[in-house]
């Protein structure tokens, strides 16, 4: 089996937010554009369970491939959970939280990434 690629693990935890029912789901390449990460998963929900759903399904999935996040935050009150894993840092939204920070317009010089299912 080859090796798992940043780009991989974007996909990854984006279609685990997808088999969760996330709406909206965007994987953007901020490589060059910061130095926080290369990639931004950024998805909505409708409710906090959700949230916490969609979150806990990123985390099975790339657990499965020994891929752990570093740091995860905001599960408590499940608006915004943010999951740093280094170079992808993925966000999962109640939407209007995604709506009020709006990260795909700072992040407009991004290059959006297509699922090969879509």
């Amino acid at each position: 089996m080859s090796e798992t690629t940043i780009k991989d693990i974007a996909i990854i935890a984006a279609q685990a937010a997808d088999d969760k029912k996330a709406e909206d789901i965007d994987i953007l390449n901020v490589e060059g554009l910061t130095v926080i990460a290369d990639y931004f998963v950024i998805c909505s929900a409708n409710s906090d369970k959700q949230v916490k759903a969609v979150a806990r399904a990123i985390d099975e999935e790339l657990s499965k491939r020994g891929i752990e996040p570093k740091k995860v935050a905001g599960l408590d009150d499940a608006r915004w959970v943010l999951m740093d894993y280094s170079d992808v840092i993925v966000h999962v939204f109640q939407k209007r939280e995604r709506e009020y920070y709006d990260l795909e317009r700072l992040w407009a010089d991004a290059e959006k990434i297509l699922r090969e299912e879509e």
